[in-house]
């Protein structure tokens, strides 16, 4: 049985259908990826950090954004949308329609079941492409967990760990910190996932 081949999308062709859409869609090497809808816990913990992020760039050359600002990796050619994003001096847009951020100075993620595989490897390898960024963040939406990777002067990448809820998570680039518990504000877990987070490894 044959198919039919997918259309190949030059950028422009997929910005144009992007800023037409209802929905979002990722772009890559030609082919758009719907993205699907995120849960109530992902919403809520995204929106918690995009907020004590933006309190604390109160004065401050800094914007952050969440989940409807488009990123570009310029050295990749992928567009996609983190969670939240934040960049300080002078942010940079692809074009004058300002809704394709190509500076991220912290991208982070909230992981699903979904994501989870892709926010670790294949989307985390393109992130790294980009030279602005400094810190990416992975958080865990059904337990306490939140990892922070940043960036040395010779383009290694280390993690830091955060697994209580009296942890600080200290964002250095931007000059931010966040506690776990403001980032897990009205997220209640269950017994099991208690139990699983309290588990050996």
């Amino acid at each position: 049985m044959s198919t039919v081949p997918k259309p190949h999308l030059t950028p422009a062709q997929y910005l144009a259908i992007e800023r037409a859409a209802e929905f979002r869609s990722e772009y890559f090497r030609g082919e758009m990826f719907a993205m699907t809808g995120a849960s109530r816990k992902h919403n809520l913990i995204a929106g918690n950090v995009s907020r004590r992020i933006n309190e604390q760039f109160d004065g401050r050359p800094c914007e952050v954004y969440q989940s409807d600002m488009r990123v570009k990796v310029n050295k990749t050619g992928l567009y996609t949308y983190p969670d939240v994003l934040a960049a300080c001096d002078q942010p940079q847009f692809e074009d004058n329609q300002v809704d394709t951020l190509l500076n991220p100075r912290v991208v982070v993620e909230v992981l699903s079941p979904s994501t989870e595989l892709s926010d670790r490897g294949k989307k985390f390898r393109h992130y790294r492409a980009i030279e602005s960024l400094r810190e990416y963040v992975l958080i865990a939406q059904d337990l306490v967990h939140v990892e922070r990777f940043t960036v040395n002067a010779d383009g290694q990448w280390a993690l830091l760990d955060y697994r209580t809820l009296d942890d600080t998570l200290i964002l250095d680039s931007i000059s931010c910190r966040i506690k776990l518990s403001e980032i897990y504000a009205r997220i209640s877990f269950d017994q099991t996932e208690a139990e699983s987070q309290n588990a050996p490894e």
